[in-house]
């Protein structure tokens, strides 16, 4: 547990325990039974250990939740204003292609109305 797994991949299973030991897994599981409930024991007590941590590195883990979760808030906030905007965009491009086509069909009207003489205004 202290060391680099020799035989093993280091993980902290009866398996592994039993492969870097050189053992099979049922000798450890049931003629050895008191050095298996010492190994859990031992792994139970590792994963206790951040409780124990000193009170500055508990102070630095919860300044950085904290900062994680400001972090995780200002990606919430940007990607739904990413989303606003990209649905803004869409109707703009909407009004844009009717303000483009209303554009074409009045330079229509003026070049039709411009064929025709205006009979209205004499010459003098």
């Amino acid at each position: 547990m202290i060391g680099a797994p020799l035989h093993s991949d280091g993980k902290l299973t009866i398996v592994s325990l039993a492969t870097e030991a050189g053992l099979r897994r049922n000798k450890l599981t049931h003629k050895h039974t008191g050095l298996k409930d010492l190994f859990y024991a031992l792994v139970k007590a590792r994963a206790l250990l951040p409780a124990a941590l000193p009170e500055s590195m508990r102070a630095r883990a919860a300044k950085q939740q904290q900062g994680l979760a400001r972090v995780r808030s200002e990606r919430d906030d940007l990607r739904t204003q990413a989303q606003l905007m990209a649905r803004i965009i869409q109707v703009l491009e909407i009004e844009n292609s009717k303000l483009k086509e209303t554009n074409a069909a009045l330079q229509r009207q003026v070049a039709a109305r411009a064929s025709v003489p205006d009979l209205t205004r004499r010459r003098r």
